[in-house]
């Protein structure tokens, strides 16, 4: 679904994505987790076609993401850290909106149902400035759903949001590979990566320890203890500075 390749972005002498090589396969959720400002923003915009590379490789859906970038952007469903979503439309207009962009033939029916799905009837016509963050954050996710896109990508979907929204996100993102899709999900919340089938940790704009998560507890249980969570050892990695843990998933 995913394949990075040597990827690295600089802004000019700073690396803020350095060197990243990773592979997400087919109807997982894969997690890139890490602090603020450890490069994953960096490399999710590069794999939308957002923000060139400064080198190395990367294909979604078999298309290289500078050459047919706008074709990756027709076939995913991405959400920004900042929604894209225009502040004076209601939140129907916002919803069909973007199913008259992606061109979905059935908007009504379509719009209802992700109303219905992110329990959105009671502020469906409002207007998206008048919500609060939780709401619009519900409201982002569903437009990035509208197209029923094969791979999702999202950037922190659930920072700052309610315990009960949180757990609605990820309701929706285990139904979603049930169906099929794949989700690329950035998070610092170490309670959501262990939700993870697969995570690769961040640092510094590297890649310290990816692979899936039963296999990285295993790889840390010599170091730290019979069950170490996802928590202890992004603490280990990050106090080691990760460079004797560094291992690409393959």
């Amino acid at each position: 679904m995913i394949e990075i390749r040597g990827l690295t972005r600089r802004f000019g002498s700073f690396r803020a994505v350095d060197d990243v090589s990773l592979t997400v396969t087919p109807g997982k959720i894969f997690g890139l987790i890490g602090a603020n400002g450890a490069g994953k923003t960096t490399l999710i915009r590069m794999l939308c076609g957002l923000l060139p590379p400064s080198e190395g490789s990367a294909s979604v859906f078999g298309c290289d993401i500078v050459k047919d970038r706008y074709r990756i952007r027709e076939r995913i469903g991405y959400m920004s850290q900042k929604f894209s979503l225009y502040p004076d439309l209601t939140v129907w207009e916002n919803l069909d909106f973007y199913a008259r962009l992606y061109g979905v033939s059935d908007r009504r029916n379509r719009v209802e149902e992700l109303v219905e799905e992110f329990r959105l009837k009671e502020s469906v016509r409002r207007p998206v400035y008048a919500l609060g963050g939780g709401l619009r954050q519900r409201v982002a996710f569903a437009a990035a759903l509208v197209h029923s896109p094969l791979l999702l990508i999202l950037d922190e979907p659930t920072s700052g949001v309610d315990p009960l929204t949180r757990r609605l996100f990820w309701e929706q993102l285990y139904e979603r590979t049930e169906r099929g899709a794949t989700v690329l999900v950035t998070t610092h919340y170490m309670d959501e990566a262990e939700r993870c089938d697969e995570v690769a940790l961040m640092n510094r704009g590297r890649i310290v320890v990816s692979g899936g998560v039963r296999e990285i507890r295993d790889r840390f249980r010599s170091r730290l203890g019979e069950r170490p969570s996802l928590e202890d050892i992004f603490a280990d990695v990050i106090r080691r500075g990760g460079d004797d843990d560094k291992q690409e998933l393959g």
